[in-house]
Protein backbone atom coordinates (compact mmCIF):
# COMPACT_ATOMS: atom_id res chain seq x y z
CA UNK A 1 0.00 0.00 0.00
CA UNK A 2 2.90 2.16 0.66
CA UNK A 3 4.67 1.41 -2.25
CA UNK A 4 1.49 2.33 -4.20
CA UNK A 5 0.90 5.83 -2.99
CA UNK A 6 4.76 6.55 -3.46
CA UNK A 7 4.37 8.44 -6.73
CA UNK A 8 1.74 11.59 -4.56
CA UNK A 9 4.94 13.41 -3.80
CA UNK A 10 6.76 13.45 -7.30
CA UNK A 11 3.74 14.95 -8.85
CA UNK A 12 2.99 17.74 -6.04
CA UNK A 13 6.50 18.84 -7.34
CA UNK A 14 5.73 18.87 -10.86
CA UNK A 15 2.33 20.74 -9.99
CA UNK A 16 4.60 23.28 -8.05
CA UNK A 17 7.12 23.41 -10.62
CA UNK A 18 4.59 24.13 -13.17
CA UNK A 19 3.01 26.46 -11.34
CA UNK A 20 5.95 28.23 -10.61
CA UNK A 21 6.40 28.74 -14.36
CA UNK A 22 3.38 30.10 -14.75
CA UNK A 23 3.97 34.50 -14.79
CA UNK A 24 2.00 36.18 -11.97
CA UNK A 25 -0.91 37.96 -12.50
CA UNK A 26 -0.48 41.44 -14.08
CA UNK A 27 -0.72 44.32 -11.39
CA UNK A 28 -2.58 46.60 -12.51
CA UNK A 29 -4.20 48.69 -9.40
CA UNK A 30 -1.45 50.98 -8.86
CA UNK A 31 -1.84 52.89 -12.49
CA UNK A 32 -5.34 52.48 -11.85
CA UNK A 33 -5.13 54.45 -8.53
CA UNK A 34 -2.75 57.39 -10.25
CA UNK A 35 -5.31 58.38 -12.76
CA UNK A 36 -8.28 58.08 -10.92
CA UNK A 37 -6.27 60.61 -7.99
CA UNK A 38 -5.54 62.52 -11.34
CA UNK A 39 -8.94 62.54 -12.00
CA UNK A 40 -10.58 63.07 -9.54
CA UNK A 41 -7.90 65.80 -8.79
CA UNK A 42 -8.94 67.49 -12.46
CA UNK A 43 -12.36 67.09 -11.04
CA UNK A 44 -12.27 69.13 -8.06
CA UNK A 45 -10.69 72.29 -9.60
CA UNK A 46 -13.34 72.62 -11.91
CA UNK A 47 -15.85 72.32 -9.25
CA UNK A 48 -14.05 75.03 -7.06
CA UNK A 49 -13.65 79.04 -7.83
CA UNK A 50 -9.66 79.07 -8.50
CA UNK A 51 -7.94 82.16 -9.03
CA UNK A 52 -7.12 81.02 -13.55
CA UNK A 53 -3.54 80.99 -12.19
CA UNK A 54 -3.68 78.85 -9.65
CA UNK A 55 -6.34 76.12 -12.22
CA UNK A 56 -3.49 76.25 -14.40
CA UNK A 57 -0.48 75.62 -12.47
CA UNK A 58 -2.42 72.61 -10.16
CA UNK A 59 -3.29 71.45 -13.70
CA UNK A 60 0.11 71.09 -15.48
CA UNK A 61 1.51 70.10 -11.98
CA UNK A 62 -1.28 67.54 -11.48
CA UNK A 63 -0.24 65.96 -15.29
CA UNK A 64 3.54 66.56 -14.66
CA UNK A 65 3.40 64.22 -11.63
CA UNK A 66 1.08 61.62 -13.25
CA UNK A 67 4.08 61.47 -16.01
CA UNK A 68 6.31 61.24 -14.00
CA UNK A 69 4.97 58.33 -11.45
CA UNK A 70 3.48 56.46 -14.26
CA UNK A 71 6.43 55.63 -16.32
CA UNK A 72 8.30 55.07 -13.09
CA UNK A 73 5.69 52.19 -11.62
CA UNK A 74 5.58 50.83 -14.99
CA UNK A 75 9.31 50.47 -15.50
CA UNK A 76 9.37 48.40 -12.49
CA UNK A 77 6.24 46.31 -13.27
CA UNK A 78 7.72 43.38 -13.25
CA UNK A 79 4.16 41.61 -13.78
CA UNK A 80 4.98 42.76 -17.16
CA UNK A 81 7.60 41.25 -19.40
CA UNK A 82 10.54 44.03 -19.88
CA UNK A 83 10.35 43.92 -23.37
CA UNK A 84 6.48 44.54 -22.79
CA UNK A 85 7.49 47.76 -20.85
CA UNK A 86 9.66 48.88 -22.53
CA UNK A 87 8.43 48.53 -26.04
CA UNK A 88 5.23 50.07 -24.74
CA UNK A 89 6.94 53.40 -22.92
CA UNK A 90 8.72 53.42 -26.62
CA UNK A 91 5.37 53.90 -28.25
CA UNK A 92 3.96 56.06 -25.91
CA UNK A 93 6.88 58.72 -26.12
CA UNK A 94 7.12 58.55 -30.29
CA UNK A 95 3.50 58.60 -30.45
CA UNK A 96 3.31 61.82 -28.10
CA UNK A 97 6.20 63.21 -30.22
CA UNK A 98 4.58 62.75 -33.68
CA UNK A 99 1.43 64.42 -32.63
CA UNK A 100 3.00 67.32 -30.93
CA UNK A 101 4.74 67.97 -34.42
CA UNK A 102 1.51 66.82 -36.25
CA UNK A 103 -0.60 69.18 -34.12
CA UNK A 104 1.39 72.33 -33.43
CA UNK A 105 -0.77 74.81 -34.85
CA UNK A 106 -4.25 73.44 -34.15
CA UNK A 107 -3.53 71.97 -30.71
CA UNK A 108 -0.06 73.41 -29.36
CA UNK A 109 2.64 71.36 -27.32
CA UNK A 110 0.87 72.35 -23.97
CA UNK A 111 -2.63 70.95 -24.77
CA UNK A 112 -1.64 68.34 -26.86
CA UNK A 113 0.51 66.77 -23.48
CA UNK A 114 -2.26 68.06 -21.19
CA UNK A 115 -5.06 66.40 -22.73
CA UNK A 116 -3.27 63.16 -24.59
CA UNK A 117 -0.89 62.02 -21.37
CA UNK A 118 -3.90 61.62 -18.65
CA UNK A 119 -6.24 60.22 -21.57
CA UNK A 120 -3.01 57.22 -22.68
CA UNK A 121 -2.44 56.58 -19.23
CA UNK A 122 -6.05 56.09 -18.29
CA UNK A 123 -6.64 53.77 -21.17
CA UNK A 124 -3.37 52.14 -20.88
CA UNK A 125 -4.31 51.28 -16.74
CA UNK A 126 -7.99 49.46 -17.84
CA UNK A 127 -5.48 47.79 -20.90
CA UNK A 128 -3.80 45.96 -18.29
CA UNK A 129 -7.16 45.16 -16.16
CA UNK A 130 -8.44 43.77 -19.11
CA UNK A 131 -5.48 41.58 -19.95
CA UNK A 132 -5.11 40.80 -16.19
CA UNK A 133 -8.51 38.33 -16.93
CA UNK A 134 -7.58 37.45 -20.33
CA UNK A 135 -4.69 36.21 -22.30
CA UNK A 136 -1.87 38.33 -22.15
CA UNK A 137 -0.13 37.06 -25.16
CA UNK A 138 -0.88 39.92 -27.28
CA UNK A 139 -0.31 42.38 -24.17
CA UNK A 140 2.63 44.53 -26.35
CA UNK A 141 0.51 45.11 -29.45
CA UNK A 142 -2.90 46.09 -27.30
CA UNK A 143 -0.59 48.47 -25.53
CA UNK A 144 1.07 49.81 -28.88
CA UNK A 145 -1.91 50.11 -30.74
CA UNK A 146 -4.09 51.61 -28.31
CA UNK A 147 -1.02 54.18 -27.85
CA UNK A 148 -1.12 55.30 -31.00
CA UNK A 149 -4.67 55.21 -31.95
CA UNK A 150 -5.13 57.42 -28.82
CA UNK A 151 -2.06 59.78 -30.40
CA UNK A 152 -3.56 59.96 -34.01
CA UNK A 153 -7.00 60.94 -32.39
CA UNK A 154 -5.44 63.85 -31.21
CA UNK A 155 -3.88 64.49 -34.52
CA UNK A 156 -7.63 64.62 -35.77
CA UNK A 157 -8.63 67.69 -33.11
CA UNK A 158 -8.45 71.24 -33.30
CA UNK A 159 -8.65 73.45 -30.06
CA UNK A 160 -10.11 77.00 -30.93
CA UNK A 161 -8.70 78.42 -27.29
CA UNK A 162 -9.78 77.92 -23.76
CA UNK A 163 -12.91 79.76 -22.01
CA UNK A 164 -11.90 81.80 -18.28
CA UNK A 165 -12.64 78.72 -16.86
CA UNK A 166 -9.92 77.12 -18.68
CA UNK A 167 -12.83 74.93 -20.61
CA UNK A 168 -11.10 73.50 -24.04
CA UNK A 169 -13.41 74.55 -27.15
CA UNK A 170 -12.15 71.19 -29.36
CA UNK A 171 -13.44 70.64 -32.46
CA UNK A 172 -12.76 68.65 -35.57
CA UNK A 173 -9.19 69.43 -37.22
CA UNK A 174 -10.73 69.79 -40.77
CA UNK A 175 -13.86 71.69 -39.93
CA UNK A 176 -13.62 75.40 -40.82
CA UNK A 177 -12.87 78.05 -38.40
CA UNK A 178 -14.05 81.22 -37.91
CA UNK A 179 -11.10 82.80 -39.18
CA UNK A 180 -12.02 80.93 -42.44
CA UNK A 181 -15.60 81.52 -42.88
CA UNK A 182 -14.60 85.46 -41.88
CA UNK A 183 -11.92 85.18 -45.01
CA UNK A 184 -13.89 83.16 -47.30
CA UNK A 185 -16.41 86.38 -46.91
CA UNK A 186 -13.89 89.07 -47.38
CA UNK A 187 -12.54 87.70 -50.84
CA UNK A 188 -16.02 87.56 -52.15
CA UNK A 189 -16.91 90.78 -50.71
CA UNK A 190 -13.78 92.81 -51.16
CA UNK A 191 -13.95 96.74 -50.42
CA UNK A 192 -12.77 99.29 -52.56
CA UNK A 193 -10.55 101.86 -50.05
CA UNK A 194 -11.45 105.28 -50.97
CA UNK A 195 -9.06 107.59 -51.93
CA UNK A 196 -7.95 109.05 -48.67
CA UNK A 197 -5.13 111.38 -50.51
CA UNK A 198 -7.02 114.47 -49.82
CA UNK A 199 -8.82 113.12 -46.47
CA UNK A 200 -9.03 115.67 -43.38
CA UNK A 201 -7.49 114.81 -40.26
CA UNK A 202 -9.36 113.22 -37.78
CA UNK A 203 -9.73 115.02 -34.85
CA UNK A 204 -11.58 113.87 -31.09
CA UNK A 205 -15.21 114.83 -30.80
CA UNK A 206 -17.27 115.11 -27.54
CA UNK A 207 -18.48 111.57 -27.18
CA UNK A 208 -15.60 110.15 -28.55
CA UNK A 209 -13.97 106.98 -27.37
CA UNK A 210 -10.53 107.90 -28.43
CA UNK A 211 -8.04 105.49 -25.69
CA UNK A 212 -7.72 101.90 -24.60
CA UNK A 213 -11.00 101.75 -22.16
CA UNK A 214 -12.22 105.71 -22.91
CA UNK A 215 -10.97 109.32 -23.05
CA UNK A 216 -9.14 108.86 -19.58
CA UNK A 217 -8.08 105.00 -19.72
CA UNK A 218 -10.34 103.63 -16.68
CA UNK A 219 -13.79 102.25 -18.06
CA UNK A 220 -15.94 105.41 -17.18
CA UNK A 221 -18.92 107.28 -19.74
CA UNK A 222 -19.66 111.26 -19.05
CA UNK A 223 -22.09 112.38 -20.96
CA UNK A 224 -24.75 110.31 -21.50
CA UNK A 225 -27.78 109.41 -20.29
CA UNK A 226 -29.85 106.08 -22.10
CA UNK A 227 -32.76 104.39 -21.69
CA UNK A 228 -32.65 101.54 -18.77
CA UNK A 229 -35.85 99.98 -20.34
CA UNK A 230 -33.70 96.85 -21.95
CA UNK A 231 -36.51 94.38 -21.31
CA UNK A 232 -38.91 95.85 -22.84
CA UNK A 233 -36.87 97.55 -25.35
CA UNK A 234 -33.65 96.33 -25.50
CA UNK A 235 -31.13 99.01 -27.70
CA UNK A 236 -31.27 98.60 -31.19
CA UNK A 237 -28.93 97.00 -33.76
CA UNK A 238 -27.00 99.27 -35.81
CA UNK A 239 -24.85 97.09 -37.54
CA UNK A 240 -23.52 93.32 -37.09
CA UNK A 241 -20.39 91.72 -39.24
CA UNK A 242 -17.67 88.87 -38.93
CA UNK A 243 -14.49 90.54 -38.26
CA UNK A 244 -10.88 88.75 -38.20
CA UNK A 245 -9.63 87.27 -34.90
CA UNK A 246 -8.01 89.69 -32.20
CA UNK A 247 -8.81 90.45 -28.24
CA UNK A 248 -8.22 94.15 -28.96
CA UNK A 249 -10.78 96.84 -28.17
CA UNK A 250 -11.63 99.79 -30.39
CA UNK A 251 -11.22 103.32 -30.54
CA UNK A 252 -14.28 105.46 -32.06
CA UNK A 253 -12.51 109.26 -33.49
CA UNK A 254 -14.54 111.52 -35.63
CA UNK A 255 -17.16 108.56 -37.22
CA UNK A 256 -14.51 106.23 -37.69
CA UNK A 257 -13.88 102.92 -35.61
CA UNK A 258 -10.39 101.36 -35.51
CA UNK A 259 -9.56 98.39 -34.31
CA UNK A 260 -7.27 95.44 -34.65
CA UNK A 261 -7.26 91.92 -36.69
CA UNK A 262 -5.70 88.71 -38.03
CA UNK A 263 -6.39 88.11 -41.54
CA UNK A 264 -4.90 84.56 -42.47
CA UNK A 265 -1.14 85.10 -42.87
CA UNK A 266 -1.11 89.15 -42.15
CA UNK A 267 -1.76 91.16 -38.97
CA UNK A 268 -3.83 94.36 -39.70
CA UNK A 269 -4.92 97.30 -38.09
CA UNK A 270 -8.57 98.25 -39.39
CA UNK A 271 -10.64 101.01 -39.49
CA UNK A 272 -14.34 100.87 -40.03
CA UNK A 273 -16.56 103.87 -40.55
CA UNK A 274 -18.90 103.83 -37.23
CA UNK A 275 -22.14 104.35 -38.62
CA UNK A 276 -22.00 101.77 -41.16
CA UNK A 277 -19.26 99.21 -40.61
CA UNK A 278 -17.53 99.47 -43.90
CA UNK A 279 -14.54 99.33 -43.96
CA UNK A 280 -12.16 102.47 -44.79
CA UNK A 281 -9.08 100.90 -45.29
CA UNK A 282 -6.63 98.26 -43.89
CA UNK A 283 -2.50 98.30 -42.81
CA UNK A 284 -1.66 95.32 -42.72
CA UNK A 285 1.92 93.45 -41.83
CA UNK A 286 3.22 89.94 -42.62
CA UNK A 287 3.14 88.38 -39.28
CA UNK A 288 1.27 85.85 -37.29
CA UNK A 289 0.22 84.90 -33.79
CA UNK A 290 -1.37 82.40 -32.50
CA UNK A 291 -1.37 80.24 -28.83
CA UNK A 292 -3.71 76.99 -28.18
CA UNK A 293 -5.14 78.65 -25.30
CA UNK A 294 -6.03 82.36 -26.81
CA UNK A 295 -6.22 81.46 -30.49
CA UNK A 296 -4.62 84.08 -32.92
CA UNK A 297 -4.27 87.75 -33.29
CA UNK A 298 -3.72 90.96 -32.26
CA UNK A 299 -4.31 91.63 -28.59
CA UNK A 300 -3.71 95.09 -27.72
CA UNK A 301 -6.10 98.12 -28.71
CA UNK A 302 -4.16 100.91 -30.52
CA UNK A 303 -4.07 104.70 -29.46
CA UNK A 304 -5.05 107.72 -30.96
CA UNK A 305 -2.99 111.31 -31.02
CA UNK A 306 -2.63 114.35 -33.12
CA UNK A 307 -4.34 112.45 -36.24
CA UNK A 308 -2.44 109.31 -35.97
CA UNK A 309 -3.05 105.97 -34.85
CA UNK A 310 -0.63 104.34 -32.52
CA UNK A 311 -0.92 100.30 -32.51
CA UNK A 312 1.14 97.39 -31.20
CA UNK A 313 0.78 93.85 -32.85
CA UNK A 314 1.31 90.60 -30.99
CA UNK A 315 4.28 89.98 -32.36
CA UNK A 316 5.88 93.05 -30.87
CA UNK A 317 5.36 95.45 -34.13
CA UNK A 318 4.53 99.25 -33.18
CA UNK A 319 3.18 101.62 -36.17
CA UNK A 320 2.29 105.16 -36.43
CA UNK A 321 -0.41 105.18 -39.12
CA UNK A 322 -2.14 108.27 -40.06
CA UNK A 323 -5.93 107.79 -39.20
CA UNK A 324 -7.20 109.29 -42.13
CA UNK A 325 -5.75 107.48 -44.59
CA UNK A 326 -3.70 104.35 -42.98
CA UNK A 327 -0.27 105.41 -44.43
CA UNK A 328 2.48 104.51 -42.52
CA UNK A 329 4.14 107.19 -40.85
CA UNK A 330 7.03 105.18 -39.18
CA UNK A 331 7.17 101.69 -37.58
CA UNK A 332 9.10 100.00 -34.98
CA UNK A 333 9.73 96.34 -33.39
CA UNK A 334 9.78 96.29 -29.56
CA UNK A 335 11.50 93.02 -29.45
CA UNK A 336 14.31 93.98 -31.72
CA UNK A 337 15.06 97.05 -29.66
CA UNK A 338 14.36 95.60 -26.60
CA UNK A 339 16.14 92.29 -26.89
CA UNK A 340 12.62 90.83 -25.41
CA UNK A 341 11.66 87.20 -26.21
CA UNK A 342 8.03 86.36 -27.29
CA UNK A 343 5.42 86.16 -24.44
CA UNK A 344 3.55 83.36 -23.99
CA UNK A 345 0.10 85.16 -24.89
CA UNK A 346 1.96 87.89 -27.19
CA UNK A 347 2.66 91.15 -26.97
CA UNK A 348 -1.14 92.61 -25.53
CA UNK A 349 -0.06 95.89 -23.67
CA UNK A 350 -1.73 98.84 -25.20
CA UNK A 351 0.60 101.78 -25.74
CA UNK A 352 0.18 104.91 -24.27
CA UNK A 353 0.76 108.29 -25.93
CA UNK A 354 2.10 111.14 -23.37
CA UNK A 355 4.15 114.48 -23.36
CA UNK A 356 5.10 113.38 -27.06
CA UNK A 357 6.27 109.66 -26.90
CA UNK A 358 4.45 106.55 -27.24
CA UNK A 359 4.89 104.39 -24.63
CA UNK A 360 5.20 100.85 -25.03
CA UNK A 361 5.46 97.24 -22.70
CA UNK A 362 8.48 94.89 -24.33
CA UNK A 363 9.57 93.03 -21.40
CA UNK A 364 12.80 92.84 -22.39
CA UNK A 365 16.16 93.62 -20.71
CA UNK A 366 17.02 94.85 -17.58
CA UNK A 367 16.19 98.49 -18.07
CA UNK A 368 14.63 97.86 -21.77
CA UNK A 369 11.32 96.84 -20.74
CA UNK A 370 9.27 99.77 -21.02
CA UNK A 371 10.26 101.97 -24.28
CA UNK A 372 9.13 105.47 -25.09
CA UNK A 373 9.19 106.06 -28.82
CA UNK A 374 9.52 110.26 -30.12
CA UNK A 375 5.68 110.71 -31.94
CA UNK A 376 7.24 113.10 -34.61
CA UNK A 377 9.12 110.23 -36.22
CA UNK A 378 9.86 106.61 -33.98
CA UNK A 379 12.65 107.22 -32.80
CA UNK A 380 13.88 105.90 -29.21
CA UNK A 381 13.56 108.63 -26.64
CA UNK A 382 13.91 106.49 -23.37
CA UNK A 383 13.91 102.59 -21.96
CA UNK A 384 12.79 102.28 -18.32
CA UNK A 385 12.90 99.40 -15.93
CA UNK A 386 9.71 97.29 -14.82
CA UNK A 387 9.33 93.51 -14.43
CA UNK A 388 9.53 91.18 -17.02
CA UNK A 389 6.60 89.68 -17.45
CA UNK A 390 2.82 91.87 -17.62
CA UNK A 391 0.20 91.89 -19.25
CA UNK A 392 -1.16 95.38 -18.49
CA UNK A 393 -0.91 98.86 -20.29
CA UNK A 394 0.93 102.32 -19.03
CA UNK A 395 -2.01 104.39 -17.35
CA UNK A 396 -1.58 107.96 -16.82
CA UNK A 397 -2.15 109.62 -13.78
CA UNK A 398 -1.43 112.87 -12.33
CA UNK A 399 -0.08 113.09 -8.46
CA UNK A 400 1.05 116.77 -6.98
CA UNK A 401 0.02 118.43 -10.28
CA UNK A 402 2.61 116.34 -12.13
CA UNK A 403 1.77 114.15 -15.03
CA UNK A 404 3.20 109.99 -14.56
CA UNK A 405 2.95 106.81 -15.93
CA UNK A 406 1.99 103.65 -14.18
CA UNK A 407 2.73 100.38 -14.88
CA UNK A 408 1.84 97.14 -13.03
CA UNK A 409 4.25 94.06 -13.65
CA UNK A 410 5.37 90.60 -11.97
CA UNK A 411 7.26 92.84 -9.83
CA UNK A 412 4.88 95.53 -8.37
CA UNK A 413 3.87 98.78 -10.08
CA UNK A 414 6.05 101.65 -11.09
CA UNK A 415 5.67 105.46 -11.63
CA UNK A 416 7.60 107.36 -14.18
CA UNK A 417 8.29 110.86 -15.76
CA UNK A 418 6.25 109.96 -19.13
CA UNK A 419 8.66 112.82 -20.63
CA UNK A 420 12.12 111.03 -19.60
CA UNK A 421 11.34 108.01 -18.10
CA UNK A 422 12.81 109.11 -14.75
CA UNK A 423 11.57 106.60 -11.88
CA UNK A 424 9.06 108.53 -9.68
CA UNK A 425 8.06 105.92 -6.95
CA UNK A 426 7.78 102.56 -7.10
CA UNK A 427 5.63 99.57 -4.59
CA UNK A 428 7.45 96.50 -4.72
CA UNK A 429 5.43 93.26 -5.39
CA UNK A 430 7.14 90.75 -6.70
CA UNK A 431 5.94 87.05 -7.73
CA UNK A 432 8.39 86.71 -10.50
CA UNK A 433 6.59 85.46 -13.24
CA UNK A 434 2.98 85.96 -12.24
CA UNK A 435 1.01 87.44 -15.36
CA UNK A 436 -0.62 90.29 -14.44
CA UNK A 437 -3.11 91.89 -16.39
CA UNK A 438 -5.52 94.47 -14.23
CA UNK A 439 -5.20 98.10 -14.59
CA UNK A 440 -4.21 100.28 -11.64
CA UNK A 441 -7.25 102.65 -10.76
CA UNK A 442 -6.17 106.54 -9.96
CA UNK A 443 -8.82 106.98 -7.01
CA UNK A 444 -7.87 110.79 -6.57
CA UNK A 445 -5.14 113.22 -5.89
CA UNK A 446 -3.20 110.50 -3.70
CA UNK A 447 -4.68 106.80 -4.01
CA UNK A 448 -3.93 104.20 -6.51
CA UNK A 449 -6.28 100.82 -6.06
CA UNK A 450 -4.15 98.15 -7.64
CA UNK A 451 -5.73 94.34 -8.26
CA UNK A 452 -4.68 90.70 -9.38
CA UNK A 453 -5.39 87.16 -9.18
CA UNK A 454 -2.00 86.95 -6.52
CA UNK A 455 -2.21 90.28 -4.85
CA UNK A 456 -6.19 90.01 -4.52
CA UNK A 457 -7.05 94.14 -4.05
CA UNK A 458 -4.72 96.83 -2.57
CA UNK A 459 -5.04 100.46 -1.90
CA UNK A 460 -1.68 102.81 -1.92
CA UNK A 461 -1.45 106.17 -0.73
CA UNK A 462 0.90 108.07 -2.55
CA UNK A 463 2.97 111.10 -0.93
CA UNK A 464 5.69 113.65 -1.89
CA UNK A 465 8.27 115.32 0.77
CA UNK A 466 10.67 117.32 -0.38
CA UNK A 467 10.85 116.07 -3.86
CA UNK A 468 11.03 112.25 -2.84
CA UNK A 469 7.82 110.20 -3.65
CA UNK A 470 6.50 107.76 -1.67
CA UNK A 471 3.70 105.14 -1.97
CA UNK A 472 2.53 102.69 1.21
CA UNK A 473 -0.40 100.47 1.42
CA UNK A 474 -3.25 101.34 3.49
CA UNK A 475 -4.91 97.83 3.05
CA UNK A 476 -5.42 94.85 0.90
CA UNK A 477 -8.05 92.47 0.52
CA UNK A 478 -9.26 88.64 -0.85
CA UNK A 479 -12.75 89.53 -1.54
CA UNK A 480 -12.04 91.44 -4.65
CA UNK A 481 -8.80 88.95 -7.55
CA UNK A 482 -9.51 89.59 -10.80
CA UNK A 483 -7.64 87.78 -13.12
CA UNK A 484 -7.35 90.07 -16.42
CA UNK A 485 -10.90 91.99 -15.90
CA UNK A 486 -10.25 95.60 -15.43
CA UNK A 487 -12.89 97.32 -12.34
CA UNK A 488 -14.54 100.79 -12.34
CA UNK A 489 -14.99 102.84 -9.43
CA UNK A 490 -18.29 105.11 -8.52
CA UNK A 491 -19.26 107.01 -4.96
CA UNK A 492 -16.51 105.19 -3.19
CA UNK A 493 -16.66 101.74 -3.84
CA UNK A 494 -15.38 99.50 -6.58
CA UNK A 495 -17.37 96.58 -9.22
CA UNK A 496 -15.74 94.28 -10.95
CA UNK A 497 -15.29 90.36 -11.28
CA UNK A 498 -13.63 88.32 -8.37
CA UNK A 499 -13.02 85.25 -10.46
CA UNK A 500 -16.28 83.97 -12.49
CA UNK A 501 -18.43 86.60 -10.36
CA UNK A 502 -18.84 90.14 -10.58
CA UNK A 503 -18.93 92.04 -6.72
CA UNK A 504 -18.95 95.26 -5.19
CA UNK A 505 -15.86 96.39 -2.98
CA UNK A 506 -15.95 99.35 -0.46
CA UNK A 507 -12.74 101.27 -1.43
CA UNK A 508 -12.54 102.56 1.57
CA UNK A 509 -12.45 99.25 3.98
CA UNK A 510 -11.54 96.55 1.04
CA UNK A 511 -14.73 94.85 2.34
CA UNK A 512 -16.88 93.26 0.22
CA UNK A 513 -20.33 94.53 0.17
CA UNK A 514 -21.96 91.61 -2.55
CA UNK A 515 -20.91 88.69 -4.58
CA UNK A 516 -23.59 87.79 -7.34
CA UNK A 517 -24.12 87.49 -10.87
CA UNK A 518 -22.87 84.94 -13.29
CA UNK A 519 -21.16 86.59 -16.78
CA UNK A 520 -17.95 84.77 -17.42
CA UNK A 521 -14.91 86.63 -17.38
CA UNK A 522 -16.36 89.51 -19.06
CA UNK A 523 -15.71 93.22 -18.49
CA UNK A 524 -17.55 96.53 -17.53
CA UNK A 525 -18.27 99.99 -17.73
CA UNK A 526 -19.43 102.77 -15.74
CA UNK A 527 -21.62 105.03 -17.03
CA UNK A 528 -21.05 108.33 -14.53
CA UNK A 529 -23.85 110.25 -14.66
CA UNK A 530 -26.42 107.45 -14.07
CA UNK A 531 -24.80 105.25 -11.96
CA UNK A 532 -24.87 102.31 -14.45
CA UNK A 533 -22.46 99.51 -15.25
CA UNK A 534 -22.78 98.03 -18.47
CA UNK A 535 -21.00 94.74 -18.33
CA UNK A 536 -20.28 92.30 -21.71
CA UNK A 537 -20.75 88.84 -20.40
CA UNK A 538 -17.86 85.78 -21.92
CA UNK A 539 -20.71 84.85 -23.94
CA UNK A 540 -21.43 88.14 -25.75
CA UNK A 541 -24.28 89.05 -23.44
CA UNK A 542 -24.70 93.18 -22.53
CA UNK A 543 -25.53 93.49 -19.36
CA UNK A 544 -27.17 96.54 -17.44
CA UNK A 545 -26.45 96.62 -13.73
CA UNK A 546 -27.21 99.75 -11.59
CA UNK A 547 -23.78 100.74 -9.51
CA UNK A 548 -25.17 100.47 -5.76
CA UNK A 549 -23.16 98.92 -2.54
CA UNK A 550 -26.74 97.91 -1.68
CA UNK A 551 -27.52 94.88 -3.57
CA UNK A 552 -26.83 93.09 -6.87
CA UNK A 553 -29.13 94.91 -8.98
CA UNK A 554 -29.58 93.77 -13.11
CA UNK A 555 -31.62 96.12 -14.74
CA UNK A 556 -31.97 94.25 -18.26
CA UNK A 557 -29.78 92.05 -20.92
CA UNK A 558 -29.69 91.01 -24.43
CA UNK A 559 -27.34 89.17 -26.62
CA UNK A 560 -25.22 91.27 -28.23
CA UNK A 561 -23.12 88.87 -30.24
CA UNK A 562 -22.07 85.45 -30.32
CA UNK A 563 -18.99 83.80 -29.35
CA UNK A 564 -16.46 83.48 -26.62
CA UNK A 565 -15.84 87.66 -25.68
CA UNK A 566 -12.62 89.26 -23.60
CA UNK A 567 -12.74 92.55 -25.18
CA UNK A 568 -13.22 94.81 -23.88
CA UNK A 569 -16.63 97.05 -25.23
CA UNK A 570 -16.57 100.44 -26.03
CA UNK A 571 -19.66 103.64 -25.61
CA UNK A 572 -19.37 106.55 -28.20
CA UNK A 573 -21.97 108.92 -29.55
CA UNK A 574 -24.81 107.01 -27.66
CA UNK A 575 -23.87 103.56 -29.12
CA UNK A 576 -22.58 100.64 -27.84
CA UNK A 577 -19.54 98.89 -29.54
CA UNK A 578 -19.18 95.13 -28.86
CA UNK A 579 -16.61 92.75 -30.23
CA UNK A 580 -14.68 89.66 -29.66
CA UNK A 581 -13.14 87.23 -32.13
CA UNK A 582 -15.54 86.25 -34.66
CA UNK A 583 -17.81 89.54 -35.07
CA UNK A 584 -18.08 92.92 -34.53
CA UNK A 585 -21.79 95.22 -33.49
CA UNK A 586 -22.81 98.18 -33.10
CA UNK A 587 -26.21 99.03 -30.97
CA UNK A 588 -28.24 102.20 -30.45
CA UNK A 589 -28.05 102.56 -26.55
CA UNK A 590 -31.19 105.33 -26.81
CA UNK A 591 -33.71 102.73 -28.35
CA UNK A 592 -34.44 104.84 -31.41
CA UNK A 593 -36.36 103.29 -34.23
CA UNK A 594 -33.55 103.50 -36.98
CA UNK A 595 -33.20 100.66 -39.41
CA UNK A 596 -30.19 98.38 -38.82
CA UNK A 597 -27.90 98.24 -41.68
CA UNK A 598 -25.57 94.93 -42.66
CA UNK A 599 -22.92 96.06 -44.45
Amino acid sequence: MEHEESPAPAATEADAAAEALQPRPIRAWPGLLLVGVYWAFSLSLNLRELPISTTFLNTAGACALLTLLFPIWWLVNRTVGLGDRLWSLLALVLGAAAAIVASRQTMGTISVLLFGLPVAFTAWSVGLLIARWTSRRYLRAGLILASSLIWGFVCLLRMDGLTGDLKPDIRWRWSPSDEDVYLAERSQNAFEAADGSQAAALEVRPGDWPAYRGPQRNGEVRGLEISTSWNAQPPKLVWRQRIGPAWSSMLVIDGRLFTQEQAGEAEAVVCLDAETGRRVWTHEDAARFWDSQSGAGPRATPAFAEGCIYAQGATGILNCLDAATGKVRWSRNVMEDSGASLPMWGFSSSPLVAEGVVIAYAGGKADKRLLAYRTADGELAWTASAGPTSYTSPQPAEFGGKPQALFLSDLGLVALDPATGKECWRYDAATPGVWRAVQPAVLGPADVLIASEDLGTVLLKVSEQEGRWNAERKWSSRAMKPGYNDFVIYDGFAYGFDGGAFCCLDVKTGKRRWRRGRYGRGQTLLLADQGLLLVSSETGEAVLLEATPEAHRELGRFQAIEGKTWNHPAIAQDCLFMRNDQEIACYRLHGSSETSVSP
